[in-house]
């Protein structure tokens, strides 16, 4: 998703986030009321619990209905109707309204996928890891020029890759030492399947879920086996998404996390996932790090 940073361990906002997040006036965060949250009991005698979505496919929209869909609402729906939940208020707001709406108690969870990072784990509760993606390579059937890593383009000259202009990929590429010439911007990703098999570009860099749908748009282009996310500084470029609570509602957040870790466990989460797109390293990756290591890991 290109509305979504790809940044090394454990970002996941993209540059316009980052500015709205920051748009914020201080004084207002500060001063900002904090409701108590809805215990767990509380919500099983109603019934019902509000959870909120930021309206991005594949992590958590609304449909025509208003219901909610995507990796988080779908295994959310599943976890609450286990905690004895099972009547949904979504919610769609902005993302960077998600942590605000929670402080403020217009909503008692998000299932955005949030990713998990330390500053906002001093303001709300994260569950336990639910989606994880990286970054990803996109070549021509067969990969007839054998590219199995964005470094490949700064270690070979005889390759090109495409990238979306102004995309993150670009910053990484030049991280990873990939110097202009050997990029080729495009306007849209629906443009790179053309791109490669007009003889454009050799690969085209995006993330791990875009990669995924574009594979499956053609047969003449396909994801490129055994491709390992890349590290800048040492550290893997890759975001780790959860569901986010209030900082006061740990039984409700403990609860869910208890269901949600069995889940995890069954087909029926996995296939959740690969059908929004997550490919099986994505699958995989979200049991690579626990909650506490991610809220406390230094950037």
């Amino acid at each position: 998703m290109d509305n979504r940073e790809t940044g090394a361990t454990p970002r996941g906002v993209s540059d316009g986030m980052r500015l709205a997040w920051l748009a914020v006036p201080l004084a207002l965060t500060l001063m900002a009321p904090t409701a108590l949250a809805a215990s767990l009991e509380e919500l099983r005698q109603q019934g019902s619990i509000r959870v909120a979505v930021a309206n991005e496919v594949p992590y958590g929209y609304l449909d025509d209905e208003g219901q909610g869909q995507g990796a988080g609402p779908e295994v959310a729906r599943h976890v609450l109707d286990e905690l004895g939940i099972d009547d949904i208020e979504w919610v769609a707001t902005s993302f960077g309204d998600l942590i605000p709406g929670l402080e403020e108690g217009r909503f008692d969870m998000a299932a955005a996928e949030m990713a998990i990072r330390p500053e906002r784990c001093e303001r709300v509760l994260f569950s336990a890891p639910n989606t994880s993606y990286g970054e990803g390579l996109l070549v021509r059937a067969t990969n007839p020029m054998d590219i199995r890593d964005y470094a490949a383009f700064a270690e070979r000259d005889d390759i090109k890759v495409a990238v979306l202009q102004g995309a993150t990929q670009v910053d990484i590429l030049r991280a990873l030492g990939v110097p202009d010439e050997r990029m080729t911007a495009i306007e849209t990703n629906d443009a790179a399947i053309e791109t490669l098999l007009s003889d454009h570009a050799d690969a085209y860099a995006g993330t791990g879920l875009t990669v995924s749908q574009l594979g499956e748009r053609s047969p003449d282009v396909e994801v490129a086996e055994g491709f390992e996310d890349p590290k800048v500084n040492g550290e893997i470029v890759r975001s780790w998404g959860g569901f986010t609570f209030p900082a006061d509602a740990e039984t409700l957040r403990d609860a869910f996390d208890e269901a949600l870790t069995d889940y995890r466990h069954t087909r029926a989460w996995e296939d959740i996932l690969t059908r929004h797109g997550f490919t099986q390293d994505d699958v995989l990756n979200a049991f690579r790090f626990e909650t506490e290591w991610l809220c406390t890991a230094r950037e």
